[in-house]
């Protein structure tokens, strides 16, 4: 009798969580967590910062978090030990080699291009679509100049500068030994902090599944305004240079 009596309760609260699941799954959060854990591997973590590390915008906080978030899931991808520090520690090693790649990908382009092509890219008009300008890469180089070979390390952690600082290392042939230890150390630390972020999140995977609606509501409407702002900004910018 106390067993039937439970039973429902039982059913009950298993469709309630069955339910909290399929509402997880059906929200921009679920969606990204999904593809992550099915699709997402090293090779392309590694892909994706190196891009992220290149002149190609594309921001290293959608990588490396959601990677570390997803790793303890049974049946991610990037689940390969038991350890989830183990997992953790190898996706920022392999995230900071995809950084490497894409710094080295700027260091030998400024190499061999030299100044004055580096800047008229950043002024063209595919340079504006990779957001790119000759203002941010006098920027990094300034902040080059100033600080000396450490920038190439402190600019890792800047974001405004990091993906631009080993254009102006390469533009002052700065020795590639120190260029790759210094690249190393603050590509390595700043994945570390991105790390923190995807494990912290993963600490709190209850309450993102709870509110994972309101989260992708609130997601879709930032990435809406970025863009809004973003298309604003180049027809402002449009009607200047015609003027």
């Amino acid at each position: 009798m106390f067993i039937l009596l439970l039973l429902p309760t039982t059913i009950k609260a298993q469709t309630v969580e069955q339910q909290l699941e399929d509402t997880t799954n059906h929200t921009f959060v679920g969606a990204v967590t999904n593809w992550y854990s099915q699709h997402m591997n090293l090779g392309g973590v590694t892909l994706l910062m190196t891009i992220e590390s290149s002149f190609i915008p594309f921001p290293s906080e959608v990588i490396i978090p959601p990677a570390v978030y997803v790793a303890e899931e049974p049946e991610s991808a990037l689940n390969m030990t038991d350890s989830y520090f183990l997992n953790v520690l190898i996706i920022v090693l392999f995230g900071t080699l995809g950084a490497m790649l894409g710094a080295i990908i700027n260091y030998l382009l400024s190499l061999w291009l030299g100044r004055p092509i580096i800047y008229k890219f950043a002024d063209s008009r595919l340079g504006h679509l990779l957001l790119l300008s000759s203002d941010k890469i006098r920027q990094a180089e300034d902040y080059f100049n100033e600080h000396g070979k450490i920038s190439t390390f402190v600019g890792r952690l800047i974001p405004a500068i990091r993906q631009l600082i080993s254009i102006p290392a390469g533009l002052a042939r700065m020795n590639f030994g120190a260029f790759l230890g210094y690249t190393f150390l603050g590509a390595f630390t700043w994945n570390c902090v991105l790390a923190l972020l995807g494990y912290v999140a993963h600490g709190q995977k209850d309450l993102i599944d709870r509110y994972s609606h309101e989260l992708s509501i609130a997601i879709l409407v930032i990435v809406g305004v970025s863009v809004l702002v973003w298309i604003v900004k180049k027809m402002i910018n449009h009607k200047n240079i015609q003027r």
